[in-house]
């Protein structure tokens, strides 16, 4: 079994990435084989289409409801479940897999597409490809198209796998708002050495860029009706922030976890700015305060802190619930706190509550209570033995997010690096205001915190009368209570596009669609059942009219006669 061509293509507009992978395989022995197509792609991508076609005939994956998929499927395959075609390979990574039998001397092509909305994260945007072939592949090649109109301000490639040879197969091509970017190799330059037909082309291909930002109220662009709107502020006063972090020192963190921990922290202590202020509380079943109030980063007291912190130890159970309501009565009673300042609890644990109050849904109903709006609730979760549901909700429902940190080498760096993320809040209370009358569909507008490096992006679609789209943005910064406005043209924004030969038309209605999807999966986790229900409905409509493979929706992968026909392709989600 031949792979002989293998090609990645994909085109950013916008930040919004479409990419379709072409397999050709061709069957070079004298009887028939398994061909077998096996990609990775990003975890917070959704696969839109997929087909196979085997000597000309065509056999399409079909997008429908999960559960009437799965009844299909359940009747298609009376004696056993397969697997599925996704599941989740790594941190950032899920992988699709079929196979399929072919005759002697018969071809097959795989194409698979998928699409994304990149997010920026300190300061950047990152399209991951991930490249494994396990073969020498005669024609290779990955395509990247890049239109940003806003400008691009840097780019950079970064691969785990180059060698000088490899690297004089990569081409970069860039002008102010475009860029493409090349990888081509031969199959000489693939091998790892001249003698063995072994390749090199094992791991990430990773294309990292940022653009230009001139306007203070954002940047809108417009295409067949829908606008996204940008807003990503920089250089601008730093909140202080109150923070307090919740850690578990249970049993189940003893050893590495609980070194990894003391780590982070001591790095974390050193990013600390002086005019932050923070205390410590630590848990197994009792609960301890470091100090019983916040105190200010001072050198002294970060001093007295990593002092505490190097004699962090871990054994007993796990009071997660006492824990917070503990963190939370530390603010709410704190004194002499920056008039204008960002409060935040960060909890890491490892594991399920046992001790005190272990009723998860308790707990959650009793945290929002307490921190009924006040403060950002961030929930890191360490190793695979945490309930990631628990920790997603609660964070949902309390202003943050919820992350989970691998069990690896790198874990202290994985704990400093979400510490980065949430270190600079330049904005709180962010309402993007677009007239009521003239917008429909609008995404999520109204954001409790921004910090620098990231992005708040709104879509949504306007009414075919409107000439002018108006936005006013509403915010507090550390220095003063911000209005921002701004005017888009709609014909000038329209005509950006127009002239863009490779840009699909409708991106930004599948923007749109993407997004709106992902917020109403995100806002359904923390929704009562009911409210759950509606949500769940709206973005199942969504999923199935742009066709998208979502946690509600599954692909049916029919195969030719006489073969294990149906397979469906799922969406793996981290809370499982």
């Amino acid at each position: 079994i031949e792979i002989y061509s293998l090609h990645v293509d994909c085109k950013v507009t916008s930040r919004f990435a479409h990419t379709i992978i072409t397999s050709k395989i061709v069957n070079r022995a004298n009887e028939s084989r398994e061909a077998t197509f096996e990609v990775e792609l990003p975890k917070t991508a959704f696969i839109t289409n997929f087909s196979m076609s085997i000597d000309g005939k065509v056999y399409p994956g079909i997008i429908k409801e999960k559960a009437s998929a799965q009844k299909e499927y359940d009747t298609a395959v009376s004696h056993g479940q397969s697997a599925g075609l996704v599941k989740i390979t790594g941190r950032k990574l899920e992988q699709f897999h079929v196979s399929v039998s072919i005759a002697a001397a018969s071809k097959v092509t795989f194409e698979l597409i998928y699409e994304e909305l990149l997010k920026r994260q300190l300061g950047k945007f990152e399209l991951l490809i991930k490249v494994r072939p396990k073969q020498l592949v005669k024609h290779f090649q990955i395509d990247v198209h890049i239109f940003e109109p806003q400008g691009i301000r840097f780019l950079e490639t970064d691969s785990t796998f180059m060698t000088n040879e490899l690297t004089e197969a990569l081409t970069k091509v860039q002008n102010e708002t475009k860029a493409h970017i090349l990888f081509k190799p031969t199959v000489d330059q693939q091998k790892v050495n001249p003698e063995l037909d072994e390749t090199l082309l094992n791991g990430d291909f990773v294309v990292r860029y940022d653009v230009k930002r001139d306007a203070t109220a954002g940047d809108i662009q417009i295409v067949n009706g829908y606008f996204v709107h940008y807003f990503a502020p920089h250089e601008m006063p730093v909140f202080p922030k109150n923070v307090i972090f919740v850690i578990d020192r249970s049993g189940s963190m003893a050893g590495r976890k609980i070194e990894q921990t003391r780590d982070a922290l001591l790095k974390v202590l050193q990013d600390l700015r002086p005019e932050d202020h923070f205390s410590f509380i630590t848990f197994n079943n009792k609960v301890a305060e470091w100090k019983s109030s916040l105190l200010q980063a001072t050198a002294e007291n970060v001093a007295s802190a990593a002092g505490f912190v190097q004699t962090l130890s871990a054994s007993g159970g796990t009071d997660i619930n006492r824990a917070l309501l503990t963190a939370v009565s530390v603010l709410d009673k704190s004194e002499r706190l920056p008039e204008r300042s960002v409060s935040m609890i960060i909890l890491l644990t490892d594991g399920q509550p046992t001790s005190g109050e272990s009723n998860v849904e308790v707990i959650q109903e009793n945290i929002q209570k307490a921190v009924n709006g006040k403060y950002a609730l961030f929930c890191l979760g360490f190793g695979f033995d945490v309930s990631y549901k628990f920790l997603e909700k609660m964070a949902l429902s309390n202003g943050g997010i919820a992350r989970r940190i691998y069990e690896n080498a790198d874990a202290a760096l994985q704990l400093q690096g979400f510490y980065q993320e949430v270190a600079t809040p330049i904005l709180m209370k962010i309402e993007m205001q677009y007239p009521e009358n003239a917008v429909e569909g609008l995404t999520k507008n109204n954001f409790q915190l921004f910090f620098e490096g990231s992005e708040i992006i709104v879509s949504g679609k306007i009414s075919n009368e409107l000439d002018l789209l108006p936005v006013e943005i509403k915010a507090q910064s550390h220095a003063s209570d911000l209005t921002l406005k701004e005017e888009a043209n709609v014909k000038e924004k329209e005509q950006v596009f127009q002239n863009q030969s490779y840009i699909f038309g409708n991106f930004i209605e599948r923007l749109w669609a993407y997004l709106t999807i992902q917020q109403l999966l995100e806002k359904s986790i923390s929704a009562q059942e009911e409210e759950q229900k509606t949500l769940e409905a709206q973005a199942l409509e969504l999923s199935l009219r742009f066709s998208f493979v979502t946690p509600l929706t599954s692909m049916v992968v029919t195969k030719p006669a006489g073969q294990q026909q149906t397979e469906l392709a799922n969406k793996p989600t981290e809370a499982g």
